[in-house]
């Protein structure tokens, strides 16, 4: 079966037009005005709405194998695709956490079965797992994530000489998380000598601060630069760290690049005091002198993507006290929306929207004919509808934890129709089950 989708103002590659595009046997094969085909073919009628090539998100945590109390591959890929999010890669810091490449294939398994968006899963990394790091191959794994910060507890790589043969020897990209546990060690210890068990939430930014973030962030930078290695900083949260991005080199050239998530450009420390644990991430939200300095380095290419850090957990567990309440939240089925927010403020414009959650990710992770809307490429797409909105409420989320920081909000634009390989997964708020997603490729 073959699919026309008629009139719609497709965004791609920095410009807007009037589009017809033909969809047949999963992927992209005409794009033109007036397509015109004789036989078997479902026509949609895209009048008034955009059509913008699939979000891919470079950073979510599905929380399966092992954590499922908090989210699924099932679920979370549902609530993906409401949100516009045809791809995504998942960290390994699960259970058990993806230290061999054995129980790295097996999330692979899972997915095939469960995702209805395309996926990819990062190889993790311990002080003692070298080896089993060295045999991931670049064409079929998005990446090798190592945390240098205290957010995941027994996956924290702290030992120098590991870290050093990683970036020596890295088959393919490195992702990191990048927090100093020293600076946020000390800083912990001050706010209990203040505050006892009884730490504000507020206080989420001044010991997870600036400093943290930038003697980490930099150290991996330095290491990257010392061996030449090909290093994603993600989720980076203050304007400090800006310098150690450059923004003149074209994006298929870098050897460094990094990653700002949609909570810290959309929230800032302030909103501690409404939405508490609700907003505790890691790296933390900061104070809101950051967010402008954020967003001007994302308009500028010193941060190439736009990502979520999707993390689920109970609403049990994030009602806990602020040392046992764990960093994260769901906003996989909000990405969107929220850029939109910004464009709708004029912020940012479709285009820019459309490079850094879709295009740039892409090109930035080598991702075989995803990313884009072109001829050959892979029919993943979303019809956008800018005139109306969309109200945030607990009976409309997707997400297995069932809570959402953004509840109450109302948007405006609408995720109309998703499409996955040429498959629509998501119509008119609406899940359809036909078809399941397909393991992303990388030409690496």
């Amino acid at each position: 079966m073959k699919t026309i989708i008629k009139n719609a103002l497709l965004v791609n590659e920095g410009k807007i037009s009037s589009r017809d595009v033909l969809i047949n046997d999963g992927r992209i094969q005409k794009i033109d005005n007036h397509i015109q085909i004789a036989g078997n073919c479902t026509e949609i009628n895209a009048e008034g709405l955009y059509l913008l090539p699939g979000i891919i998100d470079d950073q979510v945590h599905f929380r399966e194998p092992g954590l499922t109390h908090k989210g699924e591959i099932f679920t979370e890929s549902r609530a993906a695709v409401a949100g516009g999010v045809t791809s995504f890669m998942d960290m390994p810091n699960v259970n058990p956490p993806s230290l061999t490449q054995e129980l790295l294939e097996q999330r692979y398994l899972l997915a095939a079965k469960r995702s209805i968006a395309n996926y990819s899963f990062y190889m993790g990394v311990s002080n003692d797992n070298v080896e089993e790091v060295l045999k991931t191959d670049p064409k079929t794994i998005c990446g090798i994530k190592i945390f240098m910060g205290s957010s995941t507890g027994n996956m924290l790589v702290d030992d120098k000489n590991t870290l050093e043969n990683l970036f020596r020897n890295a088959p393919t990209l490195i992702a990191t998380h990048c927090e100093d546990e020293a600076t946020i060690l000390h800083n912990l210890e001050l706010a209990e000598e203040k505050f006892g068990d009884d730490i504000p939430i507020h206080y989420h930014p001044i010991i997870r601060n600036e400093e943290a973030c930038f003697r980490s962030s930099s150290f991996a930078a330095e290491l990257a630069k010392k061996w030449n290695t090909r290093l994603h900083i993600l989720h980076i949260s203050t304007g400090e760290e800006v310098i150690l991005f450059d923004n003149k080199i074209a994006l298929k050239d870098k050897r460094l690049t990094a990653e700002v998530c949609v909570h810290h450009l959309f929230f800032n420390a302030d909103n501690y005091f409404e939405l508490g644990n609700r907003i505790k991430w890691n790296p933390a939200i900061k104070d809101k002198k950051h967010q402008p300095l954020l967003f001007e380095a994302l308009l500028n290419d010193h941060f190439d993507v736009i990502a979520t850090d999707h993390a689920p957990h109970t609403w049990e567990e994030k009602s806990k006290s602020y040392r046992k309440c764990p960093g994260g939240g769901p906003l996989v089925q909000h990405s969107l929306l929220m850029m939109l927010d910004f464009y709708f403020k004029g912020n940012i414009s479709l285009q820019k929207i459309v490079e850094k959650m879709s295009h740039n990710v892409a090109t930035c992770f080598d991702i075989v004919d995803r990313g884009f809307i072109r001829e050959g490429y892979f029919a993943d797409l979303i019809l956008v509808d800018l005139s109306t909105d969309q109200r945030v409420t607990k009976e409309n989320l997707l997400y297995k934890c069932g809570w959402s920081p953004l509840e109450g909000r109302t948007f405006k634009g609408q995720i109309k129709t998703t499409f996955v390989n040429g498959n629509i997964v998501y119509d008119h708020g609406k899940i359809i089950e036909s078809a399941s997603g397909s393991r992303l490729l990388f030409n690496s």
